[in-house]
């Protein structure tokens, strides 16, 4: 039997408010809940004390008008944040609904919240202040801060749930605008926790670990478990075990956990790691594994190299479960000696009350034959939120839920053989082929309703990989049309997900199977990539990308090797495909890659300390590595302003200017695009290196980059543009480069008028710190706007605390900034500000080609008409003015890069090779 703490039917609830009541009221006080900081610092919160912020954030949202029964979306990461928000809706009678925010992708954040809005009728988004600045502005939305919501007093908990009321709403995987609600019922979860508690012998004593983010089921899974026998967790974010894997097993052996969670993908981490003395993973029980496939030669090599410290031989446990089954709810405790040997481990035996049946054409097969799988019971779903459609697709007509797998029931219980739906599962999470599929046919790369999206995995692999197979655009005899059309699929897929695809497959029309309706058939492409039908097609590529690599320069020093792996891994590549000459943008580099790279660096030379700039201006594995020893880095420091973001390619070099902001991570993902074609050099203002003083003048900081320009290419054709203020300094390098007798075929200017001091003048300290602010995506424009007239009010030092104390704690981090960075980094930026003021465009070059986005004030044709079009008097021959997408702060992030890339080629081939 199952151990519980308490009879369920004391308090009379019948909802799953029980379990915190119960577990604060009679679970010994120190039991509770055990934060882990990003930093790796615990603190304790006993469920007592749980229980009482839950009450005071209850409080909290009663003060917001809200009626029992009222859905509250949680838009929160960190769990000492989302747990309480959670309680304090489930003891209010509210219905919450978690959703992980999605920093850096706008345009699909706004689509995914616009979604839920519409399904859960404009709910109350519960936030924290880190994450409100970049919350995408939509009509109707309210917000309420979680800091906030607790300031008050504790409200009594007067929950009226009964066990057939909705306790907890959850977007399915995919995170996109088709994510169906699966409304879960206190009777589910209370079905699902006791029948699982019930199978894992779960108890008081043990302590449970979560490091799963809250829109998945599973992390509910890990708090709910241990609260129901009263029992210690540990509860950390995704992050913090994915940066560093390792953790994953300190934490286990720190807290002495008995039960976790863990996919397969994790198991293969590990087991790469060097061994860790001093673990202790003797108290660790069980290890669930689901979300994919367990591959049982890598769970065996994990548990042989973990059992020197402690780790029992039968730790694993195969599980299967979704969101609509309130998550694991088949497990294989026989696990490895279950009588089985296929690649994958079998997944057992449903836990009590759940049903498992195999049918083909609505009848059940007989046990050893393959068909769909379909369950019921009580931890069973009973229908999607708002969509009568999908319910009725998702059941047969005798009440069964079909999961969309394919299974066939053995000796060893389930073993999952396929999927009929469209999705994809890549380190556990599920992402929709169908999402991939329509950011992709967008590209102008990509020949329209050519491209499919679908799972492969290599003999042995971790985890399934993304295969992507695509028609170009342009002829495959255009090699260097082809290269580009694999960097912007690789782009648009790792800012769509968060990774880039395993394989993507480059394919004449002809040789993309469809339907007579036209529909492409991912399962049979996967049938023919697997049986080895694309293998020349896929040589081919490989070649073709693998001229970027630098794999005929072999590394050959220690650095050389260990910077090497580390891009390998980075990439995911074969570490001995990745040569001394692998440049770190030609392997598909990205702005958000740069962070990590610095990370990686951080960890394998501790003493290197570099910055950002360092690493862009040595992208190639050899310079870099160079960078790394104290000596060279010694001799390195000169100022150059050249940073070569993408030094490969043949044709005529673009130097492009920074904003006003002075940095160029801003260009990093536009340069990519440039891979093996031209190189492309960004200009980065001085005074961000040790010691190095701001330009003092306008023409000093033009003479400094005309100069080095030339250093880099002493003779033209010229190629040069600039973004925002840097649109003036290209104009003037471009005048001054004319004045040397050079040709300068292209001069871009990015969104700017050649007038500026008038708009100088206007940016005070306030404005430009807040302008910095907003360009860093430290805070939002709201924000921006509220803060602007009280920071006035302020000395200079202040107004970077007020800033500082409202920015995104997580954007900090990712650009490593702290207090006194951010004040250098303003201080600089109205350096520029400064010689901006006297600024007054004078002379002529030949032509301008202006590019225009939505202006900061007025529509985009005032701004057009009256202010872009005075280029004309500052050139002899004919401007070109060219409309792009997007705001003058977005014209070149990640939702619109892709298509301005293919504009300025389109103008660069047009002006230098008149094409």
């Amino acid at each position: 039997m199952v151990r519980v703490h308490r009879p369920m039917s004391e308090t009379g609830f019948g909802g799953i408010a029980d379990l915190l009541l119960g577990a604060a009221a009679l679970a010994p006080a120190e039991r509770g809940v055990r934060h882990v900081d990003d930093d790796g610092s615990v603190r304790a919160q006993p469920y007592a004390e749980l229980l009482d912020l839950a009450c005071r954030l209850l409080g909290g949202l009663r003060r917001r008008g809200l009626a029992p029964g009222s859905q509250v979306a949680l838009v929160l990461e960190r769990p000492r944040d989302i747990i309480p928000a959670f309680w304090a809706c489930v003891l209010g009678g509210y219905v919450p609904c978690p959703m992980a925010p999605l920093p850096g992708d706008p345009g699909r954040w706004a689509a995914r919240l616009r979604h839920a809005g519409e399904l859960l009728g404009d709910p109350l988004t519960v936030t924290d202040a880190d994450t409100a600045p970049a919350l995408p502005p939509l009509p109707r939305r309210r917000v309420a801060l979680v800091e906030e919501l607790g300031a008050g007093a504790p409200e009594p908990a007067r929950p009226q749930a009964s066990r057939d009321g909705v306790a907890l709403i959850m977007l399915t995987s995919g995170s996109s605008g088709a994510s169906k609600a699966v409304p879960l019922t206190h009777g589910n979860l209370l079905a699902s926790m006791a029948a699982k508690a019930e199978r894992l012998g779960c108890h008081g004593g043990d302590v449970m670990m979560n490091w799963i983010a809250f829109d998945h089921i599973a992390a509910f899974e890990g708090h709910l478990l241990p609260m129901l026998v009263g029992a210690e967790q540990v509860q950390a974010r995704p992050q913090y075990v994915l940066e560093d894997p390792a953790r994953f097993l300190r934490l286990a052996s720190g807290h002495r956990v008995s039960v976790t969670f863990a996919p397969n993908f994790l198991f293969g981490e590990i087991d790469k790691l060097p061994p860790e003395p001093g673990l202790d993973l003797s108290a660790l029980r069980h290890i669930l594994s689901g979300g994919e496939a367990v591959v049982r030669a890598t769970a065996r090599r994990f548990l042989a190299a973990l059992a020197p410290y402690g780790l029992r031989e039968t730790a694993i446990v195969p599980a299967f479960g979704m969101t609509e089954t309130c998550a694991g709810s088949v497990l294989n405790l026989r696990f490895p000696d279950d009588g089985e040997e296929h690649e994958f481990a079998a997944l057992g035996d449903p836990v009590r009350g759940l049903d498992l049946r195999i049918a083909e054409d609505g009848r059940p097969v007989p046990d050893g034959t393959e068909g769909e799988l379909q369950v019921r019971g009580p931890m069973v779903f009973r229908g999607y939120h708002r969509d009568p459609a999908a319910t009725a697709a998702a059941f047969t007509g005798d009440g069964w839920f079909r999961t969309g797998d394919r299974g066939v029931l053995t000796g060893a219980g389930l073993r999952l053989v396929g999927r009929d739906k469209d999705s994809v599962i890549v380190n556990g999470v599920n992402y929709f082929a169908q999402e991939a599929e329509a950011a992709l046919d967008t590209l102008p790369e990509v020949a329209s309703s050519c491209v499919a999206a679908f799972p492969t995995r290599p003999p042995g692999g971790d985890t399934e990989l993304l295969a992507v197979a695509f028609t170009p655009s342009m002829p495959l005899s255009d090699e260097a049309g082809v290269r580009r059309a694999l960097v912007a699929v690789r782009t648009a897929v790792a800012r769509l997900w968060g990774f880039r695809p395993g394989l993507i497959l480059p394919l004449p029309a002809s040789e993309l199977p469809k339907t007579s309706l036209g529909k492409i058939q991912r399962a049979l492409l996967r049938r023919r990539l697997e049986s080895g039908q694309f293998d020349e097609r896929l040589r081919w590529a490989a070649a073709l990308s693998g001229r970027r690599r630098g794999d005929r320069v072999p590394p050959r020093t220690d650095a050389e090797r260990e910077v090497a792996a580390i891009y390998a891994d980075l990439f995911a590549l074969p570490r001995d495909e990745v040569g001394a000459s692998a440049s770190f943008l030609e392997l598909g580099g990205t702005s958000l890659d740069v962070l990590r790279l610095k990370q990686c660096l951080e960890r394998a030379f501790p003493e290197a300390g570099l910055p950002v700039a360092a690493i862009l201006r040595a992208p190639a594995v050899r310079d870099l590595a160079a960078l790394l020893d104290p000596a060279a880095r010694a001799a390195g420091q000169a100022y150059d302003p050249v940073v070569p973001l993408q030094p490969g390619g043949e044709r005529t070099p673009l130097f492009c200017v920074h904003p006003g902001v002075g940095e160029v991570l801003v260009f990093v993902n536009l340069a990519g695009y440039f891979a093996g074609e031209r190189p492309f050099y960004a200009l980065r203002a001085r005074g961000f290196g040790p010691g190095e003083p701001p330009f003092g003048s306008f023409g000093e900081m033009v003479s400094c980059y005309v100069e080095a320009i030339r250093r880099r290419r002493p003779h033209g054709p010229y190629a040069v543009a600039g973004y925002s203020y840097g649109g003036a300094v290209a104009f003037e390098v471009a005048k001054a480069l004319e004045a040397l007798g050079e040709r300068v075929d292209f001069v871009g200017i990015l969104n700017l008028p050649p007038y500026i001091s008038a708009r100088m003048r206007e940016i005070d300290f306030t404005e430009g710190a807040l302008h910095l602010a907003l360009f860093l995506d430290l805070i939002g424009p709201q924000q921006a706007e509220e803060l602007a007239g009280p920071l006035r009010a302020l000395p200079p030092e202040r107004q970077i605390d007020r800033i500082m104390a409202i920015a995104s704690r997580r954007r900090l981090a990712q650009l490593d900034l702290d207090r006194d960075g951010f004040a250098s980094w303003v201080g600089l930026a109205q350096s520029l500000v400064g010689a901006g003021r006297s600024y007054e465009p004078s002379g002529t070059v030949e032509s301008v080609t202006v590019f225009y986005a939505r202006p900061l004030r007025g529509t985009k044709q005032e701004w057009l008409d009256h202010e872009l079009r005075r280029w004309d008097d500052f050139t002899r021959g004919e401007n070109r003015y060219v409309e792009v997408p997007g705001e003058h702060y977005t014209l070149m992030n990640a939702d619109h890069v892709g298509v301005f890339q293919h504009i300025l080629r389109r103008e660069l081939d047009r002006a230098l090779d008149g094409r």
